[in-house]
This record gives C-alpha cells, sequence and structure tokens, in this order.
C-alpha cells in the first residue's frame, strides 16, 4: 500500500505542480466563511458571492456585528443560505470573543465554532497553519479514494481516519487539494474521462 500511495501523490504532483486552495481569501476569518458558504455549493459560486459579501463587511469586527438577515442577502444563492449567515455572524463572533480575533490553530478550539465540522476544521490547519496529517474529505475525496483502493464507504470521518493511517502526514493536505482538482477535471462523478487519466492502474472501476 504504500508505494501505491507514493506512486499516486507523484502522478498527482506532476499533473498539478501546484496544489492552492480553490476558495479565495486575504484573511484567516474569509477562509473560514468561504469554506462554510462551500457547503453543498460549489467553489465556483462562492467565489462569485465573497467579494460582494467581504467588501460590505471589511472586517472581522463588522462582520461580527452584521445583521444575519442582511448577510442572507449576500449569501442566498449559495444555498441554506438562513444556516449559514447565522454561522458565519455567530463564528465571527466567537473569534472575538474567544480567540482574540484570530482563527484557532487546534482542532478542538475550531470544532466549537458554529457551522465548523472536521472538513472545514482540517481545511483551516493544513492551509492556514501547515498542520500536518489535515485531511479535508470532500466528496470528490471520498468518491476517488474509495475508486483508487485508498479508502472504503462515504462515511468523512471513517474516510479522513482511513486515509490519516497511510497518506503521508506532510503531504495529506496538498494531497486532499490536487485529488479536487483532478475531480474536476479528469476523474468526474459522471462520465470520467478514463481515456486519459494516469491512474487507471490503480482504478477499481477501470480494473474490475
Amino acid at each position: 500500500m504504500e508505494n501505491k500511495v507514493d506512486s499516486i501523490i507523484e502522478i498527482l504532483k506532476k499533473r498539478y505542480e501546484e496544489a492552492p486552495c480553490a476558495l479565495h481569501y486575504k484573511k484567516d476569518y474569509e477562509l473560514m466563511i468561504s469554506v462554510r458558504l462551500s457547503a453543498q455549493c460549489t467553489d465556483a459560486r462562492v467565489n462569485l458571492v465573497t467579494p460582494a459579501l467581504f467588501a460590505a463587511y471589511p472586517t472581522l469586527e463588522a462582520m461580527a456585528g452584521a445583521d444575519i438577515a442582511d448577510v442572507e442577502k449576500y449569501v442566498h444563492s449559495c444555498g441554506f443560505y438562513k444556516h449559514k449567515a447565522r454561522d458565519i455572524v455567530l463564528g465571527c463572533q466567537m473569534l472575538l470573543t474567544d480567540y482574540d480575533g484570530k482563527v484557532p490553530d487546534t482542532m478542538e478550539k475550531l470544532l466549537r465554532i458554529p457551522g465548523v465540522g472536521r472538513k472545514t476544521a482540517n481545511l483551516l490547519l493544513g492551509d492556514l497553519y501547515g498542520v500536518p496529517g489535515s485531511v479535508v474529505c470532500d466528496t470528490h475525496c471520498i468518491r476517488i479514494c474509495e475508486r483508487l483502493g485508498l479508502s472504503k464507504g462515504k462515511d468523512p470521518e471513517k474516510v479522513e481516519q482511513q486515509l490519516r493511517k497511510i497518506l503521508p502526514p506532510e503531504e495529506s493536505s496538498d494531497f486532499c487539494h490536487r485529488i479536487v482538482l483532478f475531480g474536476r477535471d479528469c476523474c468526474t462523478a459522471r462520465n470520467p474521462k478514463c481515456d486519459e487519466c494516469p491512474l487507471t492502474m490503480f482504478c477499481k472501476e477501470f480494473n474490475p
């Protein structure tokens, strides 16, 4: 398994030299907000919505003091907008009251924030703080890693624990970003481009 994992990592590195987060942000709390908005929504849609939102509330204090109903208007197109707007405002308030205005750097503290689950927390830890072993299990990761025989099942937390056991900690965050890129331009959920896939030798769908 170790050689297989190393091979997959290297192949993805060659295909995607850079492994940036697809969400656009300038401040740590903006990433927290963007990840919350991305639930059941595409990153592309979030990136269309956040410029106006961040312009309307340009500081953490402004966002924390926002009227939730007004925030709803900015994030409406992201879906589940009432829950998301509430979590954004309450989450920013907690950053100010409990964490000195900074996104915290531990899983335990992050999970206390409204709207922050393990997926969001892992992404924040990996992207903001470079914490080794941060595994972000989104739909792309779960689908593709099962196809590649790296994990089993659809439960995000269980898949996260499975991947933690086999991914080199220093590679895990970038691996998850590359898997997302790979899931968007090659190994799509519908009509995957198997004829141009560099990972077919590992794929259970291609080699049943």
